[in-house]
């Protein structure tokens, strides 16, 4: 089975009265918070990750791989992303079932984010963080090699923590990528298989890094 790779909001009110422009409401101000936690959480985490590469990918100790893997799928709430794949099937599932598909999405994905290490030295520019009570998207714009593409984040605060259930890669969401593949396989074969199919994919590329 293939696992396919996945690929503005500022409103400004006029007001009349100058006092109003001077004390921003609370709500303006929680907003604004947010906008710059989130923000500072994805500056932090690329400046981190190039730290590490520091211009060469060609290589690295296991623990500075490992610490890699966290840094570039820290933000992932696989568990979302896993039941937003699973779809309709989600559910049908026992909380065993549950957990094992999470644990090797997980370990599949965090292999896999180290094949292609050079991407992660992209100039990285954020076009925009809109923020809806506990939901955010933020727009960046990376640039590789000459191209640029848009990468949107879909975040849930969870706690006081900022994760991804979605990451929309030039208008692909990954979370609808792996959907697509997965789903498939259950209606074909069912969910044992899928897990079957997903378990040698983890061996294959966890053995391979």
């Amino acid at each position: 089975m293939r696992t396919l790779r996945p690929s503005r909001f500022l409103t400004v009110l006029a007001l009349l009265l100058s006092v109003t422009l001077l004390v921003p409401s609370a709500p303006v101000y929680a907003q604004d918070a947010a906008e710059s936690e989130i923000r500072t959480m994805l500056e932090s985490r690329d400046q981190q990750i190039k730290s590490i590469l520091n211009g060469d990918t060609s290589s690295f100790s296991t623990d500075q791989r490992e610490e890699l893997k966290t840094l570039i799928n820290g933000v992932i709430d696989f568990r979302a992303m896993g039941q937003v794949a699973l779809g309709p099937f989600w559910t049908d599932l026992s909380d065993d079932q549950k957990n094992e598909f999470v644990d090797v999405f997980r370990d599949i994905v965090r292999a896999q984010s180290l094949a292609d290490l050079e991407v992660y030295n992209s100039r990285v520019a954020y076009e925009d963080i809109k923020v809806e009570g506990d939901s955010a998207y933020v727009e960046t714009l990376t640039e590789y090699e000459g191209t640029q593409t848009p990468v949107v984040y879909d975040l849930q605060k969870q706690d006081t923590t900022w994760v991804a259930q979605d990451i929309i890669v030039d208008g692909v969401s990954t979370a609808e990528s792996y959907a697509r593949s997965f789903q498939t396989v259950i209606r074909k074969r069912g969910f044992d298989a899928l897990m079957t199919s997903l378990k040698k994919k983890r061996d294959k590329v966890t053995s391979a890094r």
